[in-house]
């Protein structure tokens, strides 16, 4: 499947299944829901969706969270963005892998 950007204030991202994602975003979501600890001290930043491809939100409302990329010697291009409160149980979960530029929202 292709991805598809999501559009300001929609919910038309591309869909993926948690279990088609990499086994490296799978541990993250299990971390994001458990809390941590996380890897990498940016995790849990507030992510700015400056670019409005999520749907538009209050900021705060996102935070970003490292999925490790075996081979870089960096945070890599691979994260997971999840909305809403507590952080531990977030309203919605999206994919990019490649560093913001498209997202999939993740599904159980």
């Amino acid at each position: 499947m292709l991805p598809v950007h999501a559009r300001a204030g929609t919910s038309d991202a591309a869909v993926v299944a948690l279990t088609e994602l990499p086994p490296e975003a799978q541990q993250t979501e299990r971390l994001i829901r458990s809390g941590g600890p996380f890897p990498y001290a940016k995790d849990g930043s507030v992510f700015g969706n400056r670019e409005r491809l999520l749907p538009v939100q209050a900021r705060g409302h996102y935070r970003e969270y490292t999925v490790k990329t075996p081979g870089s010697s960096d945070r890599g291009a691979r994260r997971i963005v999840c909305g809403g409160r507590p952080a531990t149980a977030p309203e919605v979960c999206y994919y990019t892998a490649d560093h913001y530029a498209s997202f999939k929202r993740i599904v159980q």
